[in-house]
């Protein structure tokens, strides 16, 4: 492994449509990042508390716990409040962007997004992180 090159990050995918999950997950992973895929708010709580991941990206659109709602529960939390999150939509609106950010999220991606857009959301974060 090149000493120059930063380990991967664990990320955790939350979004209720498999195409999206599989294709973030794809992406990541190319990007070097270690992967947990969780399909709505409820399998991603426990999954957080399994994983500890170092960045979360969150779908708003799903059934039963949104997108917005997982994101105040997970910031609730004192051991995850510091993990980013970043919420994922079709809509790119002002209002989403806005909720978001009230429930504490850090950055939002309009979907669909490019292998791009992911690993660039990635690397930004890591860069705060280390600053």
């Amino acid at each position: 492994m090149d000493s120059h090159e930063p380990p991967g990050v664990k990320v955790l995918v939350i979004d209720d449509s498999n195409t999206i999950r599989r294709s973030a997950e794809i992406f990541l992973r190319q990007g070097g990042h270690d992967v947990v895929l969780a399909e709505d708010g409820f399998d991603a709580l426990s999954k957080v508390n399994d994983h500890d991941p170092e960045l979360i990206f969150c779908d708003i659109l799903m059934p039963r716990l949104d997108g917005y709602q997982t994101c105040a529960i997970i910031k609730r939390s004192p051991r995850f409040a510091r993990v980013p999150v970043i919420m994922l939509s079709s809509k790119d609106g002002l209002f989403d962007k806005a909720r978001g950010r009230m429930v504490g999220s850090e950055e939002y991606l309009t979907k669909p997004f490019t292998k791009e857009q992911l690993l660039r959301a990635v690397e930004s974060f890591r860069r705060a992180a280390t600053d």
